[in-house]
């Protein structure tokens, strides 16, 4: 998939209702918009749009059931973003290491001239 794609990915999990829905499809299998509202602090037309974002990115799928939609996780899409999740906290905890041995370093660079 493209960075646009990975983009729209990163935005749709980074809203914390958008990730408790996730938690919530998860845990007690398809749902509804209704039936996620009735769990959620927001409306059912706010869940509409939420559930919308993640089916656009491809996070959740939805089939008709009545006059509704049930959601249920794509359970492989998640693994993706879990998988780059973990790269890019690979990435971040190689980079903290480095400034911690360069902060290391100077300090250890101020102590030797102190001493002079």
């Amino acid at each position: 998939m493209s960075t646009a794609i990975d983009d729209d990915l990163w935005s749709a999990v980074g809203d914390p209702i958008r990730r408790t829905m996730i938690d919530l499809l998860l845990a007690g299998g398809p749902g509804t918009a209704t039936s996620l509202s009735e769990r959620l602090p927001v409306t059912r037309q706010a869940v509409s749009k939420h559930l919308a974002v993640l089916d656009r990115v491809g996070l959740v799928h939805g089939t008709p059931a009545g006059r509704e939609r049930r959601y249920q996780v794509d359970e492989a899409q998640l693994a993706r973003a879990v998988a780059q999740l973990s790269a890019v906290g690979a990435t971040w905890d190689a980079r903290l290491r480095r400034i911690k041995r360069i902060a290391e370093a100077i300090d250890r660079s101020r102590d030797n001239n102190r001493g002079d």
